[in-house]
């Protein structure tokens, strides 16, 4: 694959996937922009890790209304175009129905679809609009797992997932006569620095036993996914889904 010179906006870019996503697409020879909310440390340590030259942080609180199409302006107003969004950015947040109370829950739903659905839809829209004006391009949107079997802790994480899968298989459809491909990177738990942090030994053996492969997805297996939906010759594949989740769950 060759991104040689393509102009790649990545939200949620600090860490994790979308680290990983960052320097992969580098690697390829294009140029990154790294979205991030507040973490500048670590996105300062990600940008001084990508290979090449043209990289550049753009720090925004998508979760706001206007910060998809701050972004997104800003991007553009560096780059001169946008050929690949790559929607990574996302929360999750713990509201077991049995333990929290009513403010707890209510505020988990509302700000876990507020990042995870919301926002996204606003960068589509925004990235969309400016692909019109060029000729088209590729938009990534990283969803889960959850998304098809549930989250029984997490109930709003699971359904912003299911969400944005159905938004983004309706805009494959509405944006392909536009030369816009949309396609879905749905993982399963991945090995990133937040897991090592958060896992208690118990948790980490229960998902390790989840999958045949003993093990969990590396955010570079993520990376390789997404880097594929955003590949010259996988146009045709516009409102695929590809798991990545080690056939830890099968769907039909």
């Amino acid at each position: 694959m060759n991104f040689q010179d393509k102009h790649v906006l990545i939200t949620g870019a600090s860490r994790g996937i979308g680290k990983a996503t960052a320097i992969a697409f580098a690697e390829k020879g294009a140029k990154i922009g790294l979205n991030f909310r507040s973490n500048l440390e670590a996105a300062k340590e990600t940008l001084a890790e990508l290979p090449g030259e043209g990289h550049q942080l753009f720090q925004q609180d998508i979760s706001e209304k206007e910060g998809a199409q701050e972004l997104i302006t800003k991007f553009v107003n560096h780059y001169g175009s946008l050929d690949i969004l790559v929607n990574n950015a996302g929360i999750s947040i713990f509201h077991d129905i049995e333990e929290v109370d009513f403010e707890h829950w209510t505020s988990a739903w509302e700000n876990t679809f507020k990042t995870n659905l919301f926002a996204i839809s606003n960068l589509c829209y925004w990235g969309a609009k400016t692909m019109m004006e060029s000729g088209g391009g590729k938009i990534v949107n990283v969803s889960s797992r959850g998304a098809f079997r549930g989250e029984p802790t997490k109930p709003a994480y699971g359904a912003s997932k299911a969400a944005l899968n159905s938004m983004s298989q309706s805009l494959a459809k509405k944006l392909a006569k536009h030369n816009i491909h949309i396609g879905v990177v749905a993982p399963g738990f991945t090995e990133t620095e937040m897991a090592a942090v958060t896992l208690t030994p118990v948790e980490r053996e229960n998902l390790l036993r989840e999958s045949p492969f003993q093990r969990m997805a590396q955010p570079e297996e993520v990376a390789h996914a997404i880097m594929f939906l955003a590949s010259e010759g996988a146009g045709y594949s516009s409102g695929t889904i590809i798991d990545v989740n080690g056939a830890s769950y099968l769907r039909s």
